[in-house]
């Protein structure tokens, strides 16, 4: 499996890229794996505010649905409009066009709580 080096990953899945103030999140090729094929890819939290943990969205899958946790807190400033007709880019190419959400982080202190590729690669064996 491919755990890029540069993002930062989440006990829930989640990976985040961080540039600046701004992030882009989206699920590891390990959850989508787990997943299955993947249907939806349903997000409504746009221009809201979360905290850290809280669900930004679903994914469905063929058999399950499965919800979306944000990283870290922040404001949700974009959904990658390509997966309302494309969710299977999420299987595709889970770290590039299948990108979920562009964030604003609230606190960028809060992105050393969460693992790097090779913590996570552990926590998934």
């Amino acid at each position: 499996m491919n755990f890029p080096s540069h993002l930062k990953y989440t006990k829930d899945h989640e990976w985040i890229l961080v540039e600046g103030q701004t992030a882009t999140v989206g699920i590891t090729d390990f959850a989508q794996r787990e997943l299955g094929d993947i249907v939806f890819v349903d997000i409504n939290t746009k221009g809201k505010a979360l905290g850290a943990e809280e669900i930004f969205g679903t994914v469905e899958a063929v058999k399950t649905v499965s919800d979306l946790f944000l990283p870290v807190a922040g404001s949700i400033t974009e959904v990658n409009p390509s997966l309302e007709a494309s969710p299977e880019l999420v299987n595709t190419d889970a770290y590039g066009e299948g990108w979920m959400i562009k964030m604003e982080i609230a606190n960028l202190a809060d992105i050393d709580g969460l693992m790097s590729a090779e913590a996570y690669a552990a926590l998934v064996g």
